[in-house]
């Protein structure tokens, strides 16, 4: 049984859920207010960039190292969620990596469906370059589908001939639109927020007729050789463990760098609820450790 902290965690998430819906657009609206109780500290500031398609916030802390980016790709399903909503953890990203942080509004499904988010992280991630910041000095971090997203850049960048970023960070990833893993069953009870159904109804409204096994979509199943050292972060209170294990053993097989980090009575991206829980602040400071231990520039 989680300890107070995770359980009131794992509560607020089964609240977000349970609110009453019928359309994408007040899903959305739910989403957003329920980010709205973490407020941004003030000492961060906010630049909005547009970016081809899609817009993104640079986000700036004090004693941010300005040849340090990180790109991030927010979760949601590939529906939900934007940059205003994940502003205050990636806040405490940008603070724990010491650097510039470039959280992406890519475009969501169902107007959106795949490959138009790749195509945006993409594009993020050459915008970055554009700016003078070397790719060694780059790391792209995604959460949710965000962290199946990150996998998804980085196959498309290498299979184009861009040089990878320095390293990658996925938390509690979603790699696996077809949803097979075992932990979708035996996990189903402790996680109100990844359940098969809802997962599968809102990959089909991103895949929109498409191969749910196309390597950019399910990252699972690509050849994941030659990507960027990568670390994995996973709760064990959620559907989506056995796709961070999956993952880490086919980068492993794949010659990958790859770190897998299992937290014990953590909910999916339990990181958002780090204004009380310990674990998620701890578990963002080992992903601002990971970064500065890539990236060529240091504190």
């Amino acid at each position: 049984m989680p300890r107070e902290e995770a359980a009131r965690a794992i509560a607020q998430w089964r609240a977000l859920v349970s609110r009453p819906h019928e359309t994408i657009p007040q899903a959305r609206e739910i989403v957003e207010e329920f980010y709205a109780q973490f407020p941004v500290p003030a000492d961060v500031s906010v630049e909005h960039v547009s970016i081809a398609k899609a817009s993104a916030d640079w986000l700036a802390t004090p004693g941010a190292n300005a040849d340090r980016a990180v790109l991030y790709l927010h979760g949601g399903a590939y529906v939900l969620g934007s940059a205003l909503a994940y502003r205050e953890m990636t806040s405490r990203i940008a603070r724990a990596a010491a650097a510039r942080t470039l959280v992406l509004d890519y475009r969501l499904a169902p107007e959106h469906p795949f490959p138009a988010a790749v195509e945006d992280a993409v594009a993020a991630y050459n915008f970055i370059l554009a700016q003078g910041i070397k790719r060694s000095n780059i790391a792209i971090v995604g959460d949710s589908a965000g962290g199946g997203l990150t996998l998804a850049a980085l196959l498309s960048l290498r299979d184009t001939g861009v040089l990878l970023p320095a390293c990658a960070v996925c938390i509690s990833p979603w790699v696996d639109l077809e949803c097979t893993g075992g932990t979708m069953e035996t996990k189903a009870a402790v996680d109100p927020l990844c359940t098969r159904e809802s997962l599968l109804e809102e990959a089909a409204l991103y895949l929109a007729g498409g191969n749910p096994r196309n390597p950019l979509a399910s990252p699972l199943y690509a050849d994941l050789k030659g990507l960027s050292p990568l670390l994995i972060q996973v709760g064990t209170e959620e559907t989506l463990l056995d796709d961070a294990y999956r993952l880490e053993q086919r980068a492993k097989n794949a010659g990958v760098d790859v770190t897998l980090n299992v937290f014990e009575d953590m909910p999916h991206v339990w990181h958002v609820f780090a204004s009380y829980l310990l674990e998620a602040q701890q578990a963002i400071n080992q992903i601002g450790e990971f970064v500065c231990a890539y990236t060529n520039s240091k504190h």
